[in-house]
């Protein structure tokens, strides 16, 4: 199992290096070439996300992000460290606060993620998050037959 650890300042403009990196070693991997478009957008939305909790919560600790080369799959997660409350249901016709829109933006971002890749695991506590996506790989063509 090879793993590529990358941590990154909490800064939108890392969030490409990130795709770019995440895209390399998924090709690498044996992730299928038609499904790198794919990583590289799921990868951007959960850096994405991460990079705007450290933010509005004011947390200098890096983004971090694990590219996980296991046998027939590839694994990516992203880490924060914002701490997360629990979603509390709101009653019909309520206002959305700041809060409740930010929360509101946090779903429409997971629920791209979740569009985008067939395996995800999303976990959320008060030390922190992180989602983790999954895809097949193929082992290389032998390079002798």
């Amino acid at each position: 199992m090879a793993t590529v650890e990358l941590r990154f300042s909490a800064l939108p403009e890392h969030v490409r290096t990130a795709r770019l990196v995440a895209a390399a070693v998924a090709r690498r991997a044996g992730v299928d070439e038609a499904v790198l478009d794919e990583v590289r957008l799921a990868v951007g939305e959960a850096c994405t996300r991460a990079v705007g909790l450290h933010q509005h919560g004011g947390i200098s600790a890096p983004v971090r992000v694990l590219l996980i080369e296991e046998e027939k799959q590839f694994s990516i997660e992203v880490g924060d460290e914002a701490p997360h409350a629990p979603v509390l249901a709101r009653p019909a016709g309520e206002v959305l606060g700041d809060a409740d829109a930010e929360s509101e933006e946090d779903e429409m971002g997971l629920a791209v993620i979740s569009g985008l890749v067939d395996d995800v695991e999303v976990s959320a506590g008060e030390s922190g998050g992180s989602i983790r996506m999954r895809w097949p790989t193929t082992p290389p063509a032998a390079l002798f037959t």
